[in-house]
């Protein structure tokens, strides 16, 4: 009688240890020199500044910001569907987009995979997600852990987690105290529902009983491709900006627009003696969430509340500047729009 072993219980070591033979390449591809390579080690290294004229910080009072999310439900269609190598790009940016609400730079970035059974080929599709993410973030994919708990998950479930490091010189910290009457707000356009609001978007295609496969006439795409397309990531928008006033301090304040909508998330980096006042329809609004509201007859006001509708991060400039900031953004390749201004209030965004 042979005694009880860990494969036995659901965890083969051996598929694991092939596993994790394919992920170094996805860490390696992320590296910048600022990466001290200790492959098998139990904790990534890395250098906040390092001697070298050419890339050299010369950070001054540096302030290390960090951040931690998830992909949400988002996941149990890219597991419904089969399609895993995307929805590490969300992971990527829904904690990057927040380190750049303080003006920081991201540094480096740890994932956390819980799986419920060994799979390499998904395992792999998964960290190639996580990988693009952070060459399009520049940031290093710096390590990570992967736990098979096949007692937590089913065989097909998966779950991620995301934690993301930073630096600003405290100098050019943001943190909503610069905003003031006056100030001109930019919305930078989502790529679309972006990682919040799937428990309400799989409601809403479960009770219509929505093919994922199908072709609405109003999204011009599959309803699979529509829904996975993968989180913006703002960074180099924001970098745009950052590298040509190096000296003024044309940035006021930044707000993610995640769960909780426009309004929530703005209110967050206002400070309590103004509102944002915001133009109803100053922006293009992705027809995804046209079609969900209309196939779910979901109120205006709760769209408003959960989803992005269009804009996916929020800059507050000096008015002056606002002009150049939209065309050093379009030129980044990101779409913007002057979407409303700072006026005196109580720390509240709403609209006009």
């Amino acid at each position: 009688m042979s005694g009880a072993t860990y494969k036995s219980a659901g965890v083969d070591l051996e598929l694991y240890a092939e596993a994790m033979g394919r992920l170094p390449r996805l860490l390696h591809r992320t590296y910048s020199p600022r990466v001290i390579k200790a492959d098998g080690g139990f904790a990534g290294l890395f250098r906040l500044d390092f001697d070298n004229r050419l890339f050299a910080r010369n950070y001054q009072e540096p302030v290390l910001v960090a951040g931690t999310d998830g992909v949400g439900t988002k996941l149990k269609i890219a597991q419904q569907l089969g399609r895993h190598s995307t929805v590490g790009i969300d992971l990527v940016a829904m904690c990057v987009n927040d380190l750049l609400c303080t003006g920081a730079e991201p540094l480096f970035f740890l994932d956390y995979v819980a799986l419920g059974k060994d799979d390499p080929n998904r395992l792999e599709q998964i960290v190639q997600g996580i990988s693009d993410g952070c060459v399009i973030a520049d940031c290093a994919l710096l390590g990570g852990e992967t736990a098979i708990m096949p007692d937590m998950y089913g065989a097909d479930d998966y779950d991620l987690a995301g934690f993301a490091v930073g630096v600003v010189e405290r100098s050019r910290l943001l943190d909503g105290k610069l905003i003031d009457v006056g100030d001109a707000v930019i919305g930078l356009s989502s790529s679309g529902v972006h990682s919040n609001g799937f428990s309400l978007v799989r409601k809403i295609l479960t009770d219509a009983r929505i093919d994922l496969d199908s072709t609405p006439a109003e999204l011009g795409d599959t309803v699979a491709n529509a829904l996975l397309r993968p989180t913006q990531i703002y960074v180099n928008a924001v970098r745009a900006v950052q590298q040509n006033y190096r000296v003024k301090q044309v940035l006021h304040g930044i707000a993610h627009i995640t769960g909780g909508g426009l309004h929530e998330n703005f209110s967050r980096v206002l400070p309590a003696h103004v509102d944002a006042v915001i133009d109803r329809g100053s922006w293009e609004e992705p027809p995804v969430f046209r079609w969900l509201q209309q196939l779910g007859q979901v109120a205006d006001e709760e769209m408003t509340r959960v989803f992005n509708r269009g804009v996916g991060l929020v800059l507050v400039v000096s008015n002056f500047y606002a002009s150049r900031v939209i065309e050093l953004l379009r030129a980044a390749k990101y779409s913007s729009w002057q979407i409303g201004e700072i006026v005196p209030g109580q720390g509240h965004s709403r609209w006009r």
